[in-house]
């Protein structure tokens, strides 16, 4: 076994891998960039080495940086996660011309798999059953157009060297291709240096689901079973479970068997992931294999209670297969949910920001989290906006999502938009919890998923908080003079009900509370008022309206006119601001329709100049972060006025990109 190893990531995975590296007396050097200068990883290996700048191109990305690190701390072997260089076949050259050893698959292997095009053929010849489609090497856009419209719309273009949903579109109209073709090569290109594509089948009612397999340098291999990641948006799982609903020991054989003869054609080393897409009638069809630990490696490792990092120890350093696939079994169920800094209602775009609250589940025997963040660290726009993976274990599936829903419950972010209470919505859902999964499933329960969610109690309840603590000594630990009459929290007026009225944000929308005590209070939101009792104990606001108890947490911090606030209650979250007074601006243009960054990013391209006329729905720029593309559109026909940054700048979320006149203004 090895006494020293490089961890070639960041993040959670860094974290994870340095954890089970530590339990087995490993030491552990990390690399970091300069925006990861104080991240957990960092603080939780025996060493850490600087490699470059903030984006992986300058820092995670660079080889020889990272090999040169390795071979002066005296590492032995180098693990790399997940992403980044973990199925770059050169880095893996490169690692055994250095005499240090790559914690994964040969590189023939990772080539072989790598070009997806290529696999598909090796997968044909080991007869894996594959999707109709192209995969050939002429990428002649009216070669590609003529394959997708021999086979039919709906089709899915997936670039040839890509993963993790990237480069990826579904086409569903002939009319649709060209556009659909150019972003998916902009965006593999921009992800993996390479824009080739290849066109397959769309199966619209299709689950995903996924077969472990672990191989030694000794041509033994087993299959842990299988995880069915069906639940995505943008093409990128944010549920994963194991084993799959549905799947009998019949059909997990027959997917385990393909694994392994998948793997064997590649003559592979290591853990590794082959994916099948899952039809209605049983059968199965190859999509990719993935030559690395995947995401989602914890259920399996929760349901048939090995560590699979140690395996890759174990397998790297060349011992045998630490079980046979006799000695491996399922014991219950378990689930992983992606937190996401992200807007579901807005797309799932990513959010950046600074982490000013977390709180997370106690983590128990039932309920594991994974994370690379803590209190107070930054979510940046370089790199994957993920701040924890939370597992969960039943003894069946209805325990292990009810574990689940309660685990949600209990965490608190705040500085970020998160997709949390999306996560919450799509656990309770019949369809969820029935099994009907299908890779389509957010898009066919949009309108369940997606429904207004009513803020009025809750909203209430912020007005009590706002009322018996006006200066958030609450959450900030405000040193008050109690004697002060300028430190008075009850509203005080002579011969009349104390009174406040107060005035919030929520999703750039404004809400008035008003708040009256006479012996009772009485909280009037919009057109509807609640009366009842409130008492403020820390953070803690507990009240009873209209006769109903409840109990909500309030999380503040102070900006430098406003208060931001979080209200967690309940089965939703609230998150607003207090508005600052508006003391008018003249510089202000009521007449132009100013296009605003949707999040922290870069500019991408730039499809227009200050004085074009353009027609309604023409996109005008495109704007990239946390390896996410977002479209800006025109909404109308009208005419551009100014552009104010070119194509490579960093903006900031909310920044004027541009100042826009539809047609009627002209």
């Amino acid at each position: 076994m090895f006494s020293k190893i490089l961890v070639a990531n960041r993040g959670e995975i860094a974290c994870r891998v340095m954890k089970t590296a530590s339990h087995l007396g490993i030491e552990t050097v990390a690399v970091f960039s300069d925006a990861d200068r104080n991240a957990l990883h960092v603080e939780m290996a025996d060493e850490a080495v600087h490699i470059g700048g903030s984006a992986p191109a300058d820092s995670y990305l660079q080889m020889q940086r990272i090999i040169d690190a390795a071979k002066a701390s005296g590492c032995q072997a180098i693990h790399p996660g997940y992403g980044f260089l973990s199925e770059n076949a050169e880095f893996c050259a490169l690692c055994a011309a250095q005499n240090l050893i790559f914690i994964g698959p040969p590189a023939a292997a990772i080539e072989a798999m790598g070009s997806k095009s290529a696999a598909k053929q090796i997968m044909q010849d080991a007869g894996v059953p594959l999707l109709p489609g192209y995969h050939g090497d002429d990428q002649d856009e009216a070669k590609l157009k003529q394959a997708a419209d021999d086979m039919g719309y709906p089709v899915l273009l997936k670039a040839v060297a890509g993963g993790g949903g990237k480069g990826m579109r579904q086409v569903h109209r002939a009319s649709d291709f060209s556009a659909a073709l150019a972003a998916a090569k902009r965006e593999a290109q921009s992800g993996f240096g390479n824009d080739a594509m290849l066109v397959e089948k769309y199966l619209e009612r299709a689950r995903h689901v996924e077969v472990q397999v672990f191989c030694d340098s000794y041509g033994d291999g087993v299959y842990l079973f299988e995880r069915d990641c069906s639940v995505q948006r943008r093409h990128q799982k944010i549920i994963e479970e194991a084993p799959a609903p549905g799947v009998d020991n019949a059909l997990r054989a027959r997917m385990g068997e393909a694994a392994l003869r998948a793997a064997a054609a590649v003559g592979y080393v290591g853990a590794g992931t082959v994916e099948f897409l899952l039809d209605e009638r049983g059968e199965f069809f190859f999509m990719e294999m993935n030559t690395r630990l995947q995401v989602e490696h914890p259920v399996t490792e929760m349901i048939t209670g090995t560590d699979l990092v140690a395996w890759q120890l174990t397998i790297a350093s060349g011992e045998r297969l630490p079980k046979t696939q006799d000695e491996l079994s399922i014991s219950g169920h378990a689930i992983e949910v992606r937190i996401y800094a992200e807007n579901p209602n807005n797309d799932f775009l990513p959010a950046a920001g600074t982490l000013w609250c977390l709180q997370q589940p106690e983590p128990s025997s039932h309920v594991r989290i994974d994370t690379g963040v803590v209190q107070g660290d930054a979510v940046g726009v370089f790199y994957d906006p993920m701040i924890a993976k939370l597992i969960v274990w039943g003894e069946n599936r209805h325990q292990a999502i009810q574990r689940l829903e309660q685990a949600l419950a209990d965490y608190k972010i705040a500085g970020v938009v998160t997709n949390v209470d999306f996560l919450r919505r799509l656990s309770a859902h019949p369809g969820f919890r029935d099994a009907d999964l299908r890779t389509d499933f957010i898009e066919q329960h949009r309108a369940a998923l997606f429904s207004h969610v009513e803020h009025t109690q809750l909203l209430a309840q912020l007005g009590l908080y706002l009322s018996l603590a006006p200066t958030g000594v609450a959450n900030l630990n405000t040193q008050i003079d109690p004697t002060s009459p300028w430190q008075a929290t009850d509203a005080w007026r002579m011969n009349a009900p104390s009174r406040w009225s107060h005035s919030v944000t929520v999703d750039e929308e404004t809400h008035a509370i008003t708040v009256q005590q006479d012996g009772a209070f009485t909280v009037t939101v919009a057109d509807t008022t609640y009366r009842g009792e409130a008492r403020l104990e820390g953070s803690i606001l507990s009240c009873e309206l209209d006769g109903t108890k409840s109990r909500v947490e309030i999380f503040e911090q102070a900006l430098t006119q406003q208060r931001e606030l979080v209200v967690f209650g309940g089965e939703q979250s609230l998150t607003c601001r207090t508005l600052a007074p508006d003391f008018g601006d003249a510089s202000r243009t009521s007449s132009r329709a100013n296009f605003k960054a949707p999040m922290n990013g870069t500019l991408v391209a730039l499809f227009v100049e200050a004085g074009q006329q353009v027609e309604a729905d023409t996109t005008l720029a495109i704007m990239e972060a946390m390896k996410m593309e977002h479209a800006i559109k025109a909404p109308d026909a009208g005419t551009v006025t100014d552009v104010f940054y070119s194509v490579g700048d960093l903006v900031d979320g909310g920044a004027d990109l541009l100042n826009f006149v539809p047609l009627e203004q002209t």
